[in-house]
Parts: structure tokens; sequence; C-alpha cells
């Protein structure tokens, strides 16, 4: 949106998104006049503008009635002509404008009506349904949009009225003038409303497709983080088993040729959107991972103090904190626990570091565990090494 002076909003262009701004709907600026002079809007309005001007007919016989000549004929006509194409390019050329362009565009429509007063006197007045109309595709503010199709409406009654005299007669151009006017001033809010509604779903769209990247990047990192880092431990373990322990070593070798394919498994879900996360599941994983790295691990025998509507968060919690206990702590012992407004993992190793603190992993579960409406701390444990702390 380009920002423009106060008092001179931006114009109107039912091509593009709207703006709702004192309760009244404008609309954006659309670019040079000469390329809003060939856009789709423009096409619309002059399919439209162009069959209403088949009312001309009329004044111009009139035009011609009153012509004392061939040639005052001919340059009424020729006025006709540039009123009809004034008006034609009126509404493209108000939309590139701001609200004082408008609103000159519009006075000069209904001054140039005012150049065939020596054919028709106040007759013109047949001509400020095209002043009324223009005005209302400008999509002023309603305030003043009202007011002034009402205005021209009087104008011409009271001017008919003078001329033509007092009878039923009288109120045709007059209710022409004021019904069109209002109802094309309708229709242009409304357009500019549903594009405006348009631009904030294209709007929201794109933020849910930036928000399901994130879910599907933080869920890969996730998922990849803690099974990679299991699959490493257990292949040193293997490797140093491999001499001393050979069936041992085939048992480590077997649970990462499982672990790679539980990885592989949960990065397809995860990117299909169905995969779950429950906490006795990474219980059971944190388990096996401590215990491959040679850390004692303490470990609840039961989730039933988390209510199950955050198990899934807390399964989230679980693995990240295990998952740095065992990538980054240098720990001996890991402690979990979980409480219905708390899950904690706290080890006994090297403590607070910038490198866990600020890590990706720590970053996206901080995400996730405030959009569900938690608080992420990280400190110093009593164990003394590193505490992973969520309240719920």
């Amino acid at each position: 949106m380009h920002a423009t002076p106060p008092g001179d909003r931006p114009a109107a262009d039912l091509s593009s998104p709207a703006t709702a701004r004192r309760g009244d709907v404008t609309i954006r600026r659309t670019g040079s006049f000469p390329r809003i002079l060939w856009s789709r809007a423009a096409a619309g309005w002059y399919l439209g503008a162009g069959v209403a001007l088949l009312w001309l007919i009329g004044p111009s016989r009139d035009v011609i009635a009153q012509a004392g000549s061939a040639a005052a004929a001919a340059l009424g006509l020729s006025l006709v002509v540039l009123f009809a194409a004034a008006f034609l390019v009126s509404v493209p050329l108000a939309w590139t404008l701001g609200e004082r362009g408008r609103i000159a565009v519009c006075a000069g429509l209904l001054v140039l009506s005012f150049a065939l007063f020596p054919w028709l006197g106040w007759g013109i007045a047949v001509f400020w349904t095209y002043v009324g109309v223009a005005l209302g595709m400008c999509v002023l503010p309603w305030q003043w949009t009202w007011p002034t199709i009402l205005g021209l409406g009087v104008v011409a009654l009271v001017t008919n009225g003078m001329t033509e005299g007092w009878d039923e007669n009288v109120l045709w151009v007059p209710a022409i003038i004021v019904s069109v006017s209002l109802m094309m001033a309708s229709f242009a809010r409304t357009a500019a409303a549903m594009n405006q509604l348009r631009r904030a779903q294209t709007q929201l769209e794109a933020l849910a497709v930036e928000r399901e990247r994130g879910r599907v990047a933080r869920d890969i990192h996730d998922i990849l983080g803690h099974s990679l880092t299991v699959v490493t431990v257990k292949a040193e373990l293997a490797g140093r088993l491999v001499d001393v322990d050979p069936e041992r070593a085939k048992a480590e070798i077997a649970e990462v040729e499982a672990l790679a394919r539980g990885a592989l498994a949960d990065v397809r879900s995860t990117v299909a959107g169905v995969r779950g996360v429950t906490v006795s599941g990474e219980l059971a994983a944190a388990r096996a991972a401590l215990e491959a790295a040679g850390i004692a691990a303490e470990l609840p025998s039961s989730t039933d103090a988390v209510p199950p509507g955050r198990r899934e968060l807390a399964g989230w919690i679980v693995r990240e904190g295990v998952t740095n206990v065992v990538r980054h702590a240098g720990a001996s012992r890991c402690r979990v626990t979980l409480g219905r407004h708390e899950v904690e993992v706290a080890d006994d190793g090297v403590g607070p570091s910038d490198t866990a603190a600020a890590g990706t992993g720590l970053t996206g579960l901080r995400e996730r565990v405030e959009t569900a409406g938690g608080r992420l701390a990280v400190g110093r444990s009593d164990l003394g090494g590193f505490s992973l702390r969520v309240t719920m």
C-alpha cells in the first residue's frame, strides 16, 4: 500500500484488493494511467459504460433539434461525443489518483456537461446521471458520495420544475440520477469489499503454507535429530563390541537398522501430516538411547500424571531433552519428571552452554510449546547439569 497524505486516500481499483478505513471501503492505487486503460477492470467498465451511453441518443436528437444550423448541430454532437469519451475514461483515470484527484475528475465531468447548455439549457441534467455514476465508481468516502448524488438530484428537480413545470414528469430525471448513481456506488463498494476478502484469503493461504513449512521442518529436525543421535551412539557401541562381544554387536547393528527404518517411516508420515508422538513411546525410546550411551536413566513408570491433551507435547519435550543429554551433556545420569503442569529433563553433565541453549531443536521446541500456551525455560539443574523445563 502506497502511503498517501491525510485527506488523500488511495484511489479505487476494482481489480485490486480493497482496504477498509474509517468504515469506508477504499482501494489502493494501481499504477500508471496508460496501463490501467487496458486493464481487465477497465475492460469491464467500458462494456457496462458503453451500454449506458446509448441513453445519450435522446439528448443528441434534442441537440440537433435545438441547433440553428448544421454547423451548430455538428458542434453540439461533437460535445456529446466528447462527454461520452470523457465519461468512459474518467473512472479508469480516477483509479490512478488519490481522493482529491478523483473529486477533480468528477467535477470536470460535471463542468463539461455545461458545455451543452446553449443547446439544451437545464436539460443538461440528463448528463448528470453519468456524473453520479462516475462519482459512485470512484469509491470515495460514503459520507461524501451520497450527499453529492442527492444534491445532483435535487438541483435537477428544481431546474426541471422551474423550466418544464411542476408536474409528474419532473421526477423522472432526478429519480434516475439518484437511483442509478447510488446503485453503482453500492456495486463499487461491494466489488471492492470482495477484492479485499480475496486479498485477505490469499494472505491467509500464504501464512498457512509458511506455517506448514515450519511444522514440517521442525518435525523433521526433531525426528532425525533424535534418531540419528541414537544411531550414532549405537553404531559406536557396536564398533567397540565387534571384537569383544560379536553377538551383542550384531544386536546393536540390528537395532541401528530398525531405528533407521523407523526414522524413514517417521519422515514420510510427517511430510504427509499424519505422524503422532506419544509420551509413553518417547520414554521407551529415551530409555534405549540413554542405555546405549551409558547414561543412567531415571524415568517415570507411568504417564498418568500428564493430561491426555498434553501428552503429545510432553512426548516432544522428552524427545528433545533426551537428545540434548545424549548429544551435548557428557552426563552419567538423566532424570525425566512428568507432572500435570510441568515436564522436566535434567542431567548431571557439563551444564548449560550457548550451543545447547540456542540450538535449532530447542528453538523449534520453544515454538511448539508457546503455540500450545506453555513456557520453556533452560538452566542448571539440581543434579548439577542442564535442565529443560516446560510449564504447560
